[in-house]
């Protein structure tokens, strides 16, 4: 980059503001590009975010792309469980008092943050001016609070770089290699245990409850309504919600030729008991999300069920491996996922407040984040990720 150029950097509230040559340069695959932000602005969820993009242009060139959304966080799902209580009885007085409004660098349900850089531009090299705008746009959007959300762990080095920001460990994303060629060089990959278990729970399932599968690229709206059903299903049982979907949003990524639905049905009756949506994004399929029916989900494997249906996609689609994004680790874990350390960097905008937000995210570590994570790391205390040291806070 060349460093005698200052760095532009201009909001647009429209993909195709910018044009697809830009995007297919700072998103290639597997990065989710203009066809994931594309659905999201198609999706109808303005009751939620306001989406915008950082373009970043050296000497009138654009070489780079910093999706970013306004959202108002409640703060019951960052707060400590003591103060949650209290806030939300507050916000039933007063409903502001129970939000924070923030402005966010990155995709409310990409399974990273990304900015999107053109070949031969780091990060280190336009985090500064960034952060700057970024600030300066949060608070023309009355956001008192900036975050760089779901970083990868690479990126710590440059997100130092970012004046004022403190660094804390996010939730995790999960990977699993999908050595080749084929299905069984993945159930020989995993440990004994790991394979004894997940091949007794396909066969107790198999022997109990016939599934005919399929892979839809377009599902007719009567599918789309059974989909739906089941993510809301699913959905509720979240223990950290951040977005919530609608029809539309499944009605728009239908659209896109990166997508495939796994429809899983009751071989007796044909009614849907599960699905996933994928993104095929080179050599990586992205399990984006799912929906069970609880009413046999748990008693027939029903998960493990449909991530086999997911290995036989991935290896027909020549894939070497899957992404199944943050939380659900227990079943993930089981199934051969190796975590990836993600990192949130964040700034409020008065000092006294952004000490006290520093003070709270700097004990945050996977096992507090999550159950799962922590019931695994007692027994895996060597596979724990921490910040590197000097690395939590930019000055």
């Amino acid at each position: 980059m060349n460093e005698e150029l200052p760095l532009e950097v201009e909001f647009v509230d429209r993909v195709d503001a910018i044009p697809p040559e830009a995007w297919a340069a700072c998103f290639p695959p597997p990065l989710e590009g203009r066809f994931w932000y594309q659905t999201l602005h198609a999706s109808g969820l303005e009751d939620q975010f306001q989406f915008l993009y950082g373009v970043l242009r050296l000497g009138g060139r654009i070489v780079g792309i910093a999706p970013c959304f306004r959202h108002d966080v409640p703060l019951t799902l960052v707060a400590p469980a003591p103060v949650a209580f209290l806030l939300r009885g507050a916000a039933l007085a007063y409903p502001p008092a129970g939000r924070l409004r923030t402005f966010f660098v990155g995709s409310p349900c990409a399974d990273e943050g990304t900015i999107g850089l053109a070949p031969g531009h780091g990060l280190a090299t336009v985090i500064e001016p960034l952060a700057r705008a970024v600030g300066e746009r949060a608070r023309a959007l009355g956001a008192s609070l900036v975050v760089f959300k779901d970083f990868n762990a690479g990126d710590v080095a440059a997100l130092r770089r970012a004046p004022g920001f403190t660094l804390f460990p996010s939730y995790p994303g999960a990977v699993v290699r999908l050595p080749a060629p084929d299905k069984d060089a993945y159930y020989r990959s995993l440990a004994h245990k790991q394979r004894y278990n997940l091949q007794k729970k396909l066969r107790r399932s198999t022997a109990a409850f016939a599934l005919d599968t399929q892979v839809i690229a377009r599902p007719s709206d009567g599918e789309l309504n059974d989909i739906l059903a089941l993510f809301l299903q699913t959905y509720e049982r979240g223990r950290t919600k951040f977005e919530r979907l609608n029809r539309s949003f499944f009605a728009a990524v239908r659209e896109q030729p990166e997508a495939r639905f796994i429809v899983q049905r009751e071989h007796a009756t044909g009614r849907m008991v599960a699905f996933m949506l994928v993104f095929v994004a080179g050599r990586r399929v992205i399990n984006k999300f799912i929906g069970l029916d609880y009413a046999v989900a748990r008693t027939h494997h029903l998960y493990f069920r449909l991530f086999d249906a997911a290995l036989d996609f991935a290896y027909a689609a020549g894939a070497g491996e899957i992404q199944s994004g943050q939380t659900g680790y227990s079943a993930k874990l089981e199934l051969g996922h190796h975590l990836v350390p993600l990192v949130n960097a964040v700034r409020h905008r008065h000092p006294v407040v952004h000490a006290v937000f520093s003070a709270v995210v700097r004990r945050i570590t996977w096992a507090s984040l999550d159950d799962d994570l922590a019931g695994w790391l007692r027994a895996h205390p060597e596979r724990d990720w921490r910040i590197p040291a000097g690395a939590a806070r930019s000055e």
